[in-house]
């Protein structure tokens, strides 16, 4: 699927027309393949505080090139700015003297990442600056253009050497289409993040199962985990089986063909895991319906139906996964949740409740999670897929363009996201939900 409005605007009468009628006019984004560098281009640190003199070993541990100095003249790629020792409001200009100098000296597609301190765990003063990074950075997202992103990474103190599988997402084209969230390191999760031998495989050695795989989301989800190292086991119903079988062996994986809405679900997937795989490490709960009506027009059986599907089936296999000690420690449980979750959706009553649940899913087991288990969740906006192509014409161009971006995302993206939440060095990643929609006008 393409984004025939993006073709538009790149011929000579769409130019035209952008220029003259104020169009929207979106870059064309860069997204990572395998074997690329993170980075292509120099990364500008500043700032002060608790990361600010790690940062340019955390980076080239990575093999990403970084600056401490702005040289006139030099583009940079991405910037890092270190807030954690903005203890004041007053101190907040200093966000504006390290950015306005060097924004006009931005690469097309350029990644910027600002670190706080979690408000929640400072008092006074401290805490109003630390929280009103929020609000700087989202803005500075709306702002940044060129098809650039801006992140706000708060890292609870002790937990500064656990950053890099996040700083390696936030900086590259692996966060093409994420941008003004907030990620957490180190709020619910007492252990460190794990070495990590090889960053260009940083799954190597461990078992992912993913729901939903056969197509859409879920096939890239498998494909970028496969690309990274995991063993796939992946999961779909009957019908789809064909389709799942297909791409499980263009990744080398595994399969599983199950309604996981059956009562016995949970049981035989913990059974498969454990028996031919000896646990798992990585669980994505991607599979999902939608059975749109306005509630006044809803029947029971398709409104519960959506829930069971969505939320109530992921509770009761990752129950069961955690309950038989088949999830390996340092093992990842990640949702998939959705905007429709968070801001609602016209005729989408019963998905949103669902996709909220997936949020809430999150919250209730973050803190409880033991042996380095972690459970994270993203949540797609607009993202360009055969069900997404069927849409009537007008509603899929507004849908596409109420993002910062200007434009829908792929389902690469989403699962790019997914592959730093399973990361081994995202250990100390826990109980976030990353919004994977281009940055929303509403409700982003």
């Amino acid at each position: 699927m393409t984004d025939k409005y993006q073709g538009f605007v790149s011929t000579p009468i769409g130019k035209l027309l952008v220029k003259n009628l104020g169009l929207p006019n979106p870059t064309k984004l860069e997204r990572y393949s395998a074997g690329d560098p993170l980075v292509r281009g120099t990364v500008l640190v500043g700032g002060r505080g608790r990361v600010a003199e790690s940062l340019p070993g955390l980076l080239d541990v990575l093999g990403i090139a970084s600056a401490s100095q702005q040289a006139e003249g030099e583009k940079y790629k991405g910037l890092v700015f270190d807030a954690t020792g903005l203890t004041a409001s007053e101190q907040l200009v200093e966000l504006q003297e390290f950015f306005t100098p060097v924004l006009r000296s931005l690469e097309t597609c350029p990644h910027v990442v600002v670190i706080g301190t979690p408000p929640e765990l400072v008092e006074g003063r401290e805490r109003v600056a630390q929280r009103a990074l929020e609000g700087f950075t989202r803005s500075l997202g709306k702002e940044i253009g060129k098809g650039g992103t801006v992140q706000l990474v708060y890292v609870a103190p002790g937990y500064e050497g656990s950053i890099l599988s996040t700083l390696g997402f936030l900086l590259s084209p692996k966060t093409a289409y994420v941008s003004g969230q907030v990620a957490r390191i180190g709020a619910h999760n007492e252990k460190k993040a794990v070495e990590v031998a090889d960053w260009t495989q940083p799954l190597a050695g461990k078992v992912a199962f993913v729901t939903g795989a056969s197509r859409g989301i879920g096939e890239q989800i498998a494909r970028v985990l496969h690309r990274d190292g995991a063993t796939v086991v992946g999961l779909d119903v009957p019908q789809a089986a064909d389709e799942l079988q297909k791409v499980m062996k263009e990744i080398d994986g595994d399969w599983l063909t199950l309604d996981i809405t059956a009562p016995d679900a949970p049981q035989r997937i913990a059974h498969h895991l454990k028996e031919k795989h000896g646990g798992v490490d990585i669980v994505v709960h991607n599979a999902g319906v939608t059975m749109d009506k306005k509630l006044a027009n809803q029947k029971p059986e398709r409104f519960g139906k959506v829930l069971e599907i969505n939320i109530e089936a992921p509770e009761l296999i990752t129950q069961e996964l955690l309950s038989q000690g088949v999830i390996n420690a340092n093992g990842r449980i990640i949702g998939v949740s959705s905007m429709a979750g968070i801001a609602g959706n016209l005729g989408q009553t019963s998905y949103a409740a669902s996709k909220a649940g997936v949020i809430g899913f999150v919250d209730s087991l973050a803190g409880e999670l033991k042996d380095g288990i972690t459970i994270n969740a993203v949540a797609p906006g607009f993202i360009i897929t055969q069900m997404t192509a069927a849409m009537p014409l007008a509603s899929r161009e507004v849908g596409q363009r109420l993002n910062t971006m200007a434009q829908g995302g792929l389902p690469v993206d989403v699962a790019e996201a997914i592959a730093w939440f399973a990361s081994a060095g995202s250990t100390a990643v826990n109980g976030n939900v990353v919004r994977v929609c281009g940055q929303m006008m509403l409700g982003a």
